[in-house]
């Protein structure tokens, strides 16, 4: 008896010193409240944490891209402990483009404004150099839209909206290759410069520009100010234009971003106006004259993502409020009620903000990518401004629930 007591107690000691695989480990949580705090992990031991793509259901030890089962601890440095960061300490990244993949190892192109510099961002590495653009940042301008050819998998192109010195313009790069003009003699003025572009899933290229500090010009006929454009990838107007022109719709002013369903049915622009900020489902050949969905508050609309068909919402960044606008879509693609808010630290379990959120851009129908711009304004930590994933899930699910 004494025997088998003695290695008894030697066995429960060897699992608390040791815990071996064959040894019991205890939970210190019940009824949803911890015993003691977990330690914060150093940069050389970060918390672990579930990658992209994994299933976040019911089990709280489960994370997906923004959605993580505990508070994620701040950032150390340019070391963020975010499993949906893929990438930090940019300068206000105003433009992405996410590249094929199916989220295992999600890499995007990042776009600094005010630099003009295009980040290699993949999920897991450091940022590395793709492209440098010769932009002028004045007048909200800069490098403020990217987006890959439609046949980049073999033509390998990326496409830009930046401000020059003379104009704004559309170009056209390759890794390792000088840019090439593609669209050129957009108006530039002292303000209004910024715009975007996106693709439209259908093969073309959508190209939304600001209207250059002159309201009037987004109804001008004969000025590419303040219009969404369609184009191909030598900038001609592509088959299914209305007459033959560039211009499919008129009436933006400062767009932040444009996005299109999977299948290429629904395209949305987003732009503010001196009043409000406003989201508009593009009608090709008609004017930008009633808004889908307004804003009086302004949180500043910029780019978005449209996981209607994953059974998300359609999800608009902010980037002076700082959080994600997601509005359910009904079966007809007519906004079908209020938005909700996420990403803006004061909702979800636990509650998540990145700060002022800019250029988004798809990877797939279930995973986007978004550059922070909180260099420019807002209240940067030490790994800003960074690239972050965004699912469904973060845009705050199907239905207009969070």
């Amino acid at each position: 008896m004494r025997t088998r007591y003695r290695s008894a107690l030697l066995a429960i000691l060897a699992c608390g010193v040791l815990l071996p695989a064959g040894c019991a480990r205890f939970d210190d949580t019940a009824a949803g409240q911890t015993f003691s705090p977990a330690p914060v992990p150093s940069p050389e031991s970060p918390p672990e944490v579930q990658g992209p793509g994994a299933d976040s259901g019911s089990d709280p030890k489960q994370a997906r891209p923004g959605q993580t089962a505990a508070p994620v601890p701040p950032p150390q440095g340019c070391k963020d402990f975010d499993p949906s960061v893929i990438a930090t300490c940019l300068d206000t990244v105003a433009a992405v483009a996410g590249l094929p993949g199916d989220g295992s190892t999600p890499s995007a192109l990042a776009g600094e404004r005010k630099s003009g510099r295009v980040l290699l961002a993949t999920g897991g590495k450091d940022a590395t150099d793709f492209a440098k653009l010769d932009v002028k940042a004045d007048g909200d301008g800069g490098l403020t839209g990217l987006a890959l050819s439609p046949s980049y998998v073999e033509d390998q192109l990326v496409f830009a909206y930046i401000t020059t010195a003379t104009d704004n313009r559309v170009v056209r790069f390759a890794q390792g290759q000088a840019p090439k003009p593609v669209l050129t003699g957009i108006p530039k003025g002292a303000t209004g410069n910024r715009g975007t572009i996106g693709t439209d899933n259908r093969g073309a290229l959508l190209v939304a520009t600001g209207d250059a500090g002159n309201p009037n010009a987004a109804a001008d006929p004969n000025s590419l100010a303040g219009k969404l454009l369609r184009i191909d990838t030598s900038g001609k107007a592509p088959a299914g234009n209305p007459n033959g022109s560039l211009v499919v719709a008129a009436g933006l002013h400062a767009p932040g971003g444009v996005c299109a369903s999977a299948d290429g049915g629904r395209v949305w622009v987003t732009d503010r106006l001196p009043d409000k900020d406003a989201l508009y489902r593009v009608q090709v050949g008609q004017p930008l004259t009633t808004p889908a969905w307004t804003w009086p508050d302004k949180p500043g609309v910029a780019g978005c993502a449209d996981f209607v068909d994953a059974n998300g919402a359609l999800s608009i960044g902010t980037s002076l409020a700082g959080s994600l606008q997601n509005l359910p879509v009904g079966p007809d693609g007519a906004i079908s009620g209020k938005p909700t808010v996420s990403l803006d630290g004061k909702t979800g379990k636990p509650p998540v903000t990145y700060g002022r959120l800019a250029g988004m851009s798809m990877i797939n129908p279930q995973l986007a990518v978004a550059g922070t711009v909180n260099k420019d304004g807002g209240a940067p930590v030490s790994s800003d401004d960074r690239v972050v994933l965004i699912t469904p899930a973060t845009s705050g699910g199907g239905n207009g629930k969070d």
